[in-house]
């Protein structure tokens, strides 16, 4: 069994786990409307469900294999295009990277899957979402797997499409087809700084492939080129629109627009962290640049607290969460940004489990309660709904990072171990910082959503979710958000760079005790501001400087304004310039002129004979006096 576990990853295996998704995608695409609820159900979800098995036995293998265990594999299925030298292949690449991001995304992937069975049960639509959902596990299969940035770029822009689609999925709401159309048009931004990256690239080294660009570019470039910090900053642009970070952030949070469990996989667990793999991926050409790999750090840290504040003055439990996912990713990038890429990683790993639990657990209650997700419309539900709660209480004790019992204990303090470790103070008090905010807001959610009186009949009609596909995803989840989640090591060995922090333990035991006192003081801050002084909270909150604040964060400070005010309106004015300008009325002219020559002259088009005689006479008699006047 193992000499074949040995030998099928690189031939049959590898290719199976996004040929089985694109078969579901193609399947429920093509039914006609033919299958109901059960049948649609059991293909999106049995598809995505092989997958996860495929890439259980890939990663045994990869792992435990007796031949060439941990090394990297390379299958290449055809050549795409052959012009010249420029010879991109289909080719997929398996590697300590690749195989972690494989588990998350089919491994969690499944488990939204399963739990959107659940959640979309009665929705007429529902082939049209499970062909969607498939569909963009496909994608973000196709985006890790690529061996050269093209074909990365191919999954990159059909995840961008797939989050487009889900987003706007009730479309019958004008809002959430412009959520969608904002989400499409701000990450087209982000991705024509990488294809442009990718165009330079290919200029300088003359490949796209990934393997050949790290090796090629310590070679090609010193550090601190301008060539290659400009490449860097393209890429680093392509991260940012993806991953939602500032100042192509502002999607995100209207993007909760679509089904929750959309928000689970898309914009919790696997799309938004594409910019980090991006990063990581592309190790080689950032640790060239230091500007660009000190300036993912910075906007990583400011997109953490930025969000963290805007996240204590949401009431809607979705955009807290997204909110909370932006600045959770903001830690990825400042990871990133201090050149410890396996704690992103790592960490990328441990929030898909927490912050897939926690939306799975929102998706709870808002059906329990018949759609109602405002929190000031809910609380008191505890009794009513205890999975939801358990969901809640363990994903947001991960989220805090509550010392030694949560797997986001262990992987928020390597990226601040590595931050202290790289000698960069300011990143480290901003995460510590954002480590306070988070314990605030979470504490807020919690509070808001379970304790004190129902608010609304929704809440206090609530029912509580039954079933195996209610019920695994999150049970699943919460143990993975617990400790032992933390005990799945990404075997990134000799795929990423050593950290800063590697081989150095002074101060480790320290700052482990700041960071767990910060969640602690937070929370403990939290229980005095948001249950014993309830009444003067929202009396500050609605009053002077304290409503300005809770308003500017409520607008996540204000930055849709301003970009209407830069962008929109200057683009809708020059429009309007644009519709009547000289060159537009000199070709319409012609094109009226053109009009008024084809209706007198269609009106010589008689049928008489005589009529068309005459008219040659007058004509042939007009050439030859034109002739006779010019000899």
């Amino acid at each position: 069994m193992m000499d074949m576990m040995t030998l099928l990853p690189s031939t049959t295996l590898l290719p199976l786990t996004f040929i089985l998704p694109l078969a579901g995608t193609l399947i429920l695409a093509f039914s006609g409307g033919r299958f109901g609820y059960r049948a649609s159900a059991f293909i999106g979800v049995g598809s995505v469900g092989l997958a996860a098995l495929v890439t259980a036995l890939l990663t045994l293998g990869f792992v435990n294999g007796t031949v060439n265990a941990g090394q990297p594999q390379n299958v290449t299925l055809w050549t795409w295009v052959s012009v010249g030298e420029f010879q991109p292949t289909i080719g997929l690449a398996l590697d300590g990277l690749s195989v972690t991001m494989l588990g998350i995304i089919t491994g969690i992937g499944f488990l939204i899957h399963l739990f959107a069975a659940w959640y979309m049960r009665g929705d007429d639509g529902v082939t049209r979402f499970f062909t969607y959902m498939n569909l963009f596990v496909f994608s973000m299969i196709l985006l890790v797997l690529g061996d050269n940035l093209l074909l990365l770029f191919l999954g990159w822009e059909g995840v961008g499409m797939c989050s487009y689609l889900l987003i706007g999925y009730y479309y019958q709401n004008n809002a959430n087809g412009w959520a969608g159309f904002k989400a499409f048009i701000i990450t087209r931004i982000g991705d024509v700084f990488l294809a442009i990256g990718m165009f330079l690239l290919f200029a300088k080294l003359g490949t796209l492939n990934i393997a050949e660009i790290l090796s090629v570019a310590p070679q090609m470039w010193q550090a601190g080129d301008p060539t290659v910090e400009l490449v860097a900053l393209l890429l680093l642009g392509g991260a940012m629109g993806k991953s939602a970070q500032l100042p192509l952030h502002t999607w995100l949070a209207d993007a909760m627009a679509g089904p929750t469990p959309v928000s689970a996989l898309i914009h919790a667990a696997t799309m938004v962290t594409a910019g980090v793999y991006l990063i990581a991926r592309m190790h080689g050409v950032f640790e060239l640049a230091p500007t660009a790999l000190y300036l993912t750090g910075l906007v990583g840290a400011l997109t953490l607290l930025m969000a963290g504040f805007a996240a204590l003055a949401q009431t809607d439990i979705k955009r807290v969460l997204a909110y909370s996912t932006m600045s959770q990713i903001g830690y990825m990038f400042l990871a990133l940004g201090v050149g410890a890429f396996d704690a992103a990683v790592f960490h990328l790993m441990v929030h898909a489990f927490f912050k897939a639990l926690l939306f799975l657990s929102a998706g709870a209650v808002i059906i329990s309660c018949h759609h109602e997700q405002d929190m000031s419309r809910l609380g008191g539900l505890w009794r009513r709904l205890p999975l939801a709660y358990m969901g809640f209480i363990v994903g947001g004790a991960a989220l805090v990072a509550l010392p030694l019992v949560t797997s986001g204990f262990y992987s928020k303090d390597d990226i601040l171990w590595q931050a202290l470790a790289a000698d960069q103070q300011g990143l480290l008090v901003a995460g510590l910082i954002g480590a306070l905010l988070t314990s605030l807001y979470t504490l807020r959610l919690i509070i808001g959503i379970f304790h004190g009186e129902m608010k609304s009949d929704g809440a206090r009609d609530a029912e509580a979710g039954r079933g195996f596909a209610h019920g695994l995803p999150l049970v699943v989840l919460a143990v993975l958000s617990t400790f032992l989640g933390a005990w799945i090591t990404p075997p990134l060995s000799g795929v990423l760079p050593v950290s800063p922090g590697v081989g150095v333990e002074a101060g480790h035991t320290a700052l482990e005790l700041i960071a767990s006192a910060t969640a602690l003081i937070g929370l403990g801050l939290g229980a005095w501001l948001f249950i014993f002084r309830r009444d003067w909270l929202a009396r500050i909150s609605q009053q002077g400087v304290g409503a300005g604040l809770w308003a500017w964060w409520n607008l996540a400070w204000g930055f849709d304004i301003v970009f209407d005010w830069l962008l929109v309106r200057p683009y809708r004015g020059l429009v309007r310039v644009m519709r009547g300008d000289l060159f537009d009325a000199f070709f319409r002219l012609i094109a009226q002129i053109m009009r008024a020559l084809h209706f007198g002259l269609s009106r010589t088009q008689t049928g008489k004979l005589r009529g068309y005689a005459a008219t040659m006479v007058v004509g042939a008699t007009l050439i030859l006096l034109s002739l006779a006047l010019t000899l």
